[in-house]
């Protein structure tokens, strides 16, 4: 019997040598026994120094991030023996009663100051841009229809959309163009972004507010239209709803071309 197990050796292989161990202690006396008791608490030894050591791992990597971390990235970086949505749940725990708590945003994880210590931190948190009402509206109505057009806010809004108010929600990075309409003239599509979701603490688009909510908030006037409704934006898109998505170098010309001046520059309508 040697004894050259390592902490990269994975915890089934550790199991069954156990196993083998115990198997031959029924047959081979007490001495080999203890060997057997030995080597069993070696391994349970191993097994809790490679979780804490993979915690540790996922813990640096979550901080040092300059912006939250899917999965996938964590897993890239993780050991391969590493169960990422146990570490995750553990490390969820491990915080909740601290000053920082790890958050899931939009499918992915960061960590973030506790909710009850806002007041502590009022001094020192930065004052966000203030959006004008045109802003507010637009957004709300990208957020809850999209993907939508521009003339589709237009018609919905009941006046034009200015440059100036959708130059701030890209410069924000809250909006972002979606693709194109498979309708005539094939017009651009527009979408919220995963800055959005983290700006806002959201899981999924699901997650907005809908109609009770918002009257219970005060949002919305009691005596409103009686065919009045908040859209669910988690909804299904209908057939002929659907677009085609642009590309990044596509939706990258089109910020582009969008923000000098040219907000449809293949001409589309």
């Amino acid at each position: 019997m040697t004894d050259e197990t390592t902490t990269d050796e994975p915890a089934d292989a550790i199991t069954s040598a156990i196993s083998a161990l115990r198997e031959r202690a029924a047959h081979q006396g007490p001495n080999v026994a203890a060997d057997a008791e030995a080597s069993e608490a070696l391994g349970v030894h191993l097994a809790v120094n490679t979780e804490r050591r993979n915690l540790r791992i996922l813990e640096a990597l979550l901080f040092a991030a300059a912006e939250p971390l899917d999965e996938e990235t964590l897993i890239g970086r993780l050991p391969l023996e590493a169960n990422i949505q146990d570490l995750l749940g553990k490390l969820r725990d491990e915080y909740a009663e601290r000053g920082v708590h790890l958050s899931e945003v939009g499918g992915r994880w960061r960590f973030e100051t506790a909710p009850d210590l806002a007041d502590v931190l009022v001094e020192v948190k930065q004052e966000p841009r203030k959006l004008s009402q045109a802003a507010l509206e637009t957004l709300s109505i990208i957020a809850y229809h999209q993907p939508v057009t521009r003339a589709e806010i237009e018609e919905i809004r009941g006046v034009a959309v200015s440059r100036g108010t959708l130059d701030l929600l890209f410069e924000l990075r809250w909006v972002r163009p979606r693709g194109r309409r498979r309708t005539p003239g094939r017009p651009v599509t527009y979408g919220t972004t995963q800055g959005f979701m983290e700006y806002f603490s959201l899981q999924s688009i699901g997650d907005l507010p809908g109609m009770s909510d918002l009257k219970a908030a005060g949002l919305l006037d009691a005596r409103l239209p009686p065919d009045f409704s908040v859209p669910d934006p988690s909804r299904s898109v209908e057939p002929d709803l659907l677009e085609d998505p642009l590309s990044d170098e596509e939706a990258h010309a089109f910020h582009v071309d969008f923000m000098d001046g040219d907000d449809d520059p293949d001409g589309a309508t």
